[in-house]
């Protein structure tokens, strides 16, 4: 069994880039299967000190891959960079 309190200090990582989400500020649960659809990881006060855009991103259950001690593995495609965060270099890009 796992607990919220459990999971909502973990990292969120993506699978997709390496970069880090976040960590989980709420729940979207199925109210009659009582079932967890999807995990949302909120901006909040905390991306905004360091210049973070305050949106949540929305991970459905199903993109969950792996729940490990410290950090959750998620697929998540969102090709919006902005500034600061990691952009993984271009193919045959030798300047990093």
């Amino acid at each position: 069994m796992l607990k919220i309190s459990d999971i909502q200090s973990k990292d969120i990582v993506n699978l997709a880039d390496g970069r880090l989400l976040g960590h989980i500020s709420d729940l979207d649960i199925n109210l009659n299967t009582g079932r967890v659809e999807a995990l949302i990881i909120g901006g909040g006060k905390v991306m905004n000190l360091f210049g973070g855009k305050d949106q949540e991103v929305v991970i459905p259950w199903n993109n969950v891959i792996k729940i490990g001690s410290d950090v959750i593995l998620v697929r998540h495609n969102d090709n919006s960079f902005t500034e600061g965060q990691y952009l993984p270099p271009s193919k045959g890009d030798t300047t990093y």
